[in-house]
């Protein structure tokens, strides 16, 4: 879990020295609080999956990280808490990355705090199995734009109005995801899993894709202008009033 933590920092920072510094305290973090732990062989993973929560809430960015290493290993060890802790992390990043404003996002350069995408990397890495039965993962109204989730299992999640700009979701899961008014503007979705999203209203200006599965997946009012649709499965997808502007596309599809 520690190569997660490693990567959701890469992917979030430039290195030099005073980041080298910073991720040096983020493993120190988790080393002392995995020895807490083991100092008290009594501790439940309930009582342990308190104790993180209550950590969270000190807002120690160091500290941050090293829970979401404890509560992605309790998540794994106890069923019974699985879907306590990913709404406990999905509360999180709704509660610090900012809303989504409405107005068009000019850049997707954007990196995304280490902190959210730690969190998020713990949410996408989950056993879905292990979800409650008719429950969904609440992801709304977040900007989380840059974010890296290549391969991410996010079918399902509700991620209306989320700023996912400029996002890695290569061969990402969002099967039917709602994703009405998302800004998807340059995200990477090739090989994605869309079937039966609902993009109704989404910016995917400049999206790439490429073989992503987009079966019966409903863009009704979606722009897809300058998006790149290259070998993407499009049966029965509603293409209703959809931008179609500098399409780069090898295929025919119908409104």
């Amino acid at each position: 879990m520690l190569k997660v933590f490693v990567t959701a920092y890469q992917n979030a920072k430039n290195w030099n020295t005073k980041n080298i510094s910073f991720l040096e305290r983020i493993f120190l973090a988790i080393s002392n609080n995995q020895q807490n732990i083991l100092t008290n062989t009594n501790i439940s993973n309930k009582e342990s999956f308190k104790l993180a929560i209550e950590q969270l809430e000190q807002e120690n960015l160091e500290i941050s990280l090293a829970v979401f290493d404890n509560l992605a290993k309790i998540a794994q060890a106890d069923p019974k808490l699985h879907w306590q802790i990913m709404k406990a992390l999905t509360n999180f990043v709704r509660n610090n990355a900012s809303s989504l404003p409405n107005t068009e996002i000019k850049s997707n350069t954007a990196t995304i705090r280490a902190d959210i995408q730690a969190a998020l990397t713990v949410i996408a890495n989950r056993n879905p199995q292990q979800d409650l039965e008719n429950e969904q993962l609440d992801l709304s109204h977040t900007n989380i734009s840059g974010v890296k989730l290549a391969q991410a299992n996010l079918a399902q999640t509700n991620l209306y109005q989320t700023n996912l700009s400029g996002a890695d979701l290569c061969s990402a899961n969002l099967q039917g995801a709602i994703l009405s008014a998302a800004n998807l503007s340059g995200a990477n979705l090739s090989g994605a899993n869309l079937k039966e999203a609902i993009l109704s209203a989404a910016n995917l200006s400049g999206a790439n894709l490429a073989g992503a599965n987009l079966q019966r997946a409903n863009f009704y009012l979606a722009k897809l202008n300058g998006a790149i649709l290259n070998d993407a499965i499009t049966t029965g997808a509603n293409f209703r009033d959809t931008e179609f502007s500098q399409v780069i596309n090898n295929q025919s599809i119908s409104n």
